[in-house]
């Protein structure tokens, strides 16, 4: 648990500890609100780590805390805890309270992200100005070091880790949707904080130590845009300095702004190795990249591992996030393209030299940075691992839409446009930056869920509509250009780009000139896309062109396997339709299958009907979306279609997938997994055991199997010879036993499953079996036979006897004729 510097005893905490197991929650809010107005800060300040314990939970997820992420609107204490945690609510003020007195509150460093904690621990202190002058080193050693933060950066840091704390939720309940009062908040912090009208609103308390603790300052001569170049602070030092008490409002307040962001990145986007880590902080990898720029990579530079990344370059934290995780991470990156689309198009389009500075407000600044500083690394980092390790089902698709939200901020600007289908909305020019500053969340990711959706089962609906959705987005038009646009910049060759620009990048400030503009820019935008593809990737990163012949060939292999997922999806259909129509009304009467596995394999409960017809829909149209990406004209797509025909599929599904024979039985191999996900062939599955043994039934009765199966037990053990005898006889009355007491299965029974030897081997007995008499059909049907006898005048004996002969003529037909019936 975080604690206070100073520790003195306080009896208002010990009697609001008290009053939190014996009020409600309305009660206690309200005596807070009270305290929080009329005592002190120097009374606050005490029971501040208590009270944000007690609202988020401990960081190690022992204490729960008021369970935000499980609080909905229908619940009452909903509203309670929303007014009390509002921006411009009580906690917030007592936050601002404490921020005017400079208190601090400290955290343990274990509890930091993973790679960050390892690499302060090995004593390399991190690039993120949110933890700079802020260590306490104890004399007792590294393992016990603590972040000192300010009263916001404690209050948002509890804030944020408190979505990703395990906690012990009570059973039956959990925090996935959107409408709980976490996920609310998050959304009401953002829209405060980072506003996309006007500006910031001031703190009740406003005081120049409110500000948080400055950074060495910058020359004012350093531009504020660099290309791949991470700079400690993110952004004007004027902003991380103290300001003075005429100073601009914003730029008082705007710390407010980059602490909650920051800490809401570092906590939620923190999942990549520390070897990753170290090379994205690098100074190292930095210095490299600059001189790059200069036009000096003909240099030999090749930068070294950092302190300490011998003994943990193989460290890796363990990741999980939950599907709340991410779909609060989606809220961030909507709410920060708005945030960023809000800029004033006179700053959007001015050039971020010195004299542009002097009339851009703190918070037009922030915003012209925020999506490429602060969020596109750790992002791609976190996509990027979600897209390799998460489940192959459709919970991916939280996963999926954080991404598709990212790569599309023109649906964010706020613009009130006349709606239409996105493939027919063109993406506007002015994005064409945005997609090369972040080429490889277009290609590589793209990459990476193709490999994910020639793994997935696509005659699921809810897989279907993924492979849809990506199709639709890259569909859109002018957007497939502006990707090979960016790919061709990325590849252009480096004595090309030292010929235009022999002396490098000067400003006319530095003593640059505007000559030959164009092939500045040119040369310009080539170094932006190079340094973002090597800041994430490495400088010896192998690129692969998303519309190169390798990836290319992996498109017509997608292409092929939705091609088969619509053939599978029709017979399923084909087949529900004939199963629906054996289990009519005459299936009660024996006319039926009675099979009680009749489905098809490879189906999933819901994939049926309507959801079939969807995905005949969402494949249909992500074919021809991905024939428009990448070019594929109809000749093309029906040659490949046509090598997977009906007769051939009809051939493929009949036959076991492909194995090979190991000392067991069968062995699937990784093509033959493939073809069971695919619908294209399969195992005749079913119950190979003691049929007597099998589960009751729904429709049957319980007691009375049970009560038959001790009956045919005690007949077949007592007369269990005699039986065998019959069926061996090879005349009429042999036939006529087997049919009656053999497993008419038993004599064909094939390998349509890995199964053991011993199970191939096995041999069944003749025997009775009275089971098929507990059937609810059965017993219906009897009664109506019985009904029909007494409307006949017939008694219960004479109809006993009139059953069991028909019975008797019905086995005499079918061991006469029942071959041939068969065969035709």
């Amino acid at each position: 648990m975080a604690a206070p510097t100073l520790q003195q005893p306080s009896f208002l905490l010990a009697n609001l500890k008290a009053d939190a197991t014996t009020k409600p929650l309305f009660q206690r809010c309200q005596d807070l609100v009270k305290i929080i107005d009329d005592y002190p800060a120097k009374e606050l300040h005490l029971i501040f780590p208590w009270l944000v314990e007690s609202v988020f939970g401990s960081l190690d997820g022992v204490i729960t805390g008021w369970n935000l992420r499980l609080l909905h609107s229908r619940s009452n204490e909903y509203n309670i805890a929303m007014d009390f945690l509002d921006p411009s609510g009580p906690m917030m003020k007592l936050v601002y309270k404490l921020q005017a007195e400079e208190y601090k509150y400290e955290i343990p460093v274990n509890y930091l992200p993973g790679p960050i904690k390892a690499s302060i621990q090995e004593g390399v202190l991190p690039d993120c100005p949110l933890f700079h002058n802020k260590l306490h080193f104890p004399l007792s050693g590294v393992l016990t070091l603590n972040l000192a933060l300010n009263p916001f950066e404690f209050y948002m840091f509890n804030f944020a880790y408190s979505l990703i704390t395990p906690k012990n939720f009570p059973q039956g309940q959990h925090g996935s949707t959107t409408d709980n009062a976490y996920f609310v908040l998050v959304d009401t912090y953002l829209k405060y904080f980072l506003p996309t009208e006007g500006s910031v609103p001031p703190s009740p308390f406003s005081d120049s130590r409110g500000s948080v603790t400055a950074p060495s300052p910058r020359s004012p001569s350093v531009s504020f845009a660099g290309y791949g170049v991470h700079s400690p602070s993110l952004l004007k030092h004027h902003i991380f300095h103290q300001p003075s008490v005429n100073a601009d409002p914003a730029a008082q307040e705007i710390w407010r702004s980059e602490t909650l962001l920051q800490m809401f990145v570092e906590i939620w986007l923190h999942h990549y190795s520390l070897e990753m880590y170290q090379k994205l902080q690098s100074p190292q990898v930095k210095l490299a990249l600059l001189q790059y720029r200069l036009s000096m990579s003909s240099m030999p530079c090749q930068p070294h591992a950092p302190p300490g990344s011998g003994t943990l370059h193989t460290y890796q934290e363990p990741f999980s996030p939950t599907e709340e995780h991410v779909l609060v991470v989606r809220l961030l990156v909507k709410h920060l393209h708005a945030f960023s689309n809000s800029l004033k198009p006179e700053q959007l389009s001015s050039s971020p030299s010195a004299h542009s500075h002097a009339h851009t407000s703190p918070l037009e600044e922030f915003k012209r940075v925020v999506v490429q500083r602060f969020v596109q690394q750790k992002l791609y980092l976190f996509l990027q691992h979600c897209f390799g390790h998460w489940p192959l089902d459709a919970s991916f698709r939280a996963v999926l839409e954080t991404w598709l939200s990212y790569i599309q901020p023109w649906r964010y600007t706020g613009e009130k446009v006349n709606p239409q289908p996105d493939q027919n909305r063109t993406v506007p020019d002015k994005w064409a930056s945005f997609v090369q500053e972040n080429l490889l969340m277009y290609t590589k990711l793209f990459q990476g869920f193709l490999n994910r959706a020639v793994r997935t089962d696509l005659v699921n609906a809810k897989n279907a509509l993924m492979v849809f959705r990506v199709a639709k987005v890259f569909a859109q038009p002018n957007l497939a250009e502006m990707i090979q646009k960016g790919e061709q910049l990325f590849l252009e060759p480096e004595h090309v780009l030292h010929h235009r620009q022999p002396r490098g990048y000067l400003t006319p400030t530095q003593g640059g000139s505007y000559l030959s503009s164009r092939q500045r820019v040119v040369t310009d935008t080539v170094f932006r896309v190079k340094s973002h593809v090597y800041a994430l990737e490495g400088q010896d990163c192998q690129y692969k062109q998303m519309f190169g012949t390798e990836l290319r060939g992996a498109v017509l292999k997608l292409i092929q396997i939705i091609a088969q997922a619509r053939q599978t999806a029709k017979r399923i259909s084909d087949h529900s339709i004939e199963v629906a129509a054996n289990n009519s009304f005459l299936s009660w009467f024996g006319f039926g299958s009675s099979d009680l596995n009749n489905t098809f394999v490879g189906a999933e409960p819901e994939e049926t009907g309507e959801c079939v017809k969807k995905t005949h829909e969402f494949l249909d149209r992500a074919l021809d979306n991905l024939c428009q990406i990448f070019r594929l004209n109809s000749g093309q797509l029906n040659q490949l279609i046509s090598n997977l025909g009906s007769s051939q599929d009809e051939v493929n599904s009949k036959q076991l997938p492909d194995c090979i024979q190991g000392e067991n039985g069968l062995i699937l191999t990784d093509l033959g997994r493939r073809q069971i996900m695919n619908g294209l062939r399969r195992f005749e599955v079913e119950y190979q055991g003691d049929p007597e043994l099998q589960p009751i039934r729904s429709y049957e009765n319980a007691l009375l199997v049970r009560l038959f199966y001790r009956i045919s037990s005690l007949i077949n053990e007592r007369y269990g010879g005699h039986m065998n005898a019959l069926c061996s006889r090879p005349d009429l009355l042999g036939r006529l036993g087997r049919h009656y007491l053999a497993n008419p299965d038993s004599a064909s029974r094939l390998r349509k499953s890995p199964t053991t030897r011993w199970t191939l081997q096995r041999h069944r007995q003749p025997r009775l079996s009275l089971r098929l008499l507990a059937s609810y059909r059965t017993l219906l049907m009897l009664v109506l036979l019985y009904l029909l006898g007494a409307l006949l005048s017939f008694g219960p004996v004479s109809c006993t006897l009139l059953i069991l002969f028909g019975g008797f003529l019905h086995g005499l037909l079918m061991t006469l004729f029942g071959d041939k019936l068969k065969s035709h």
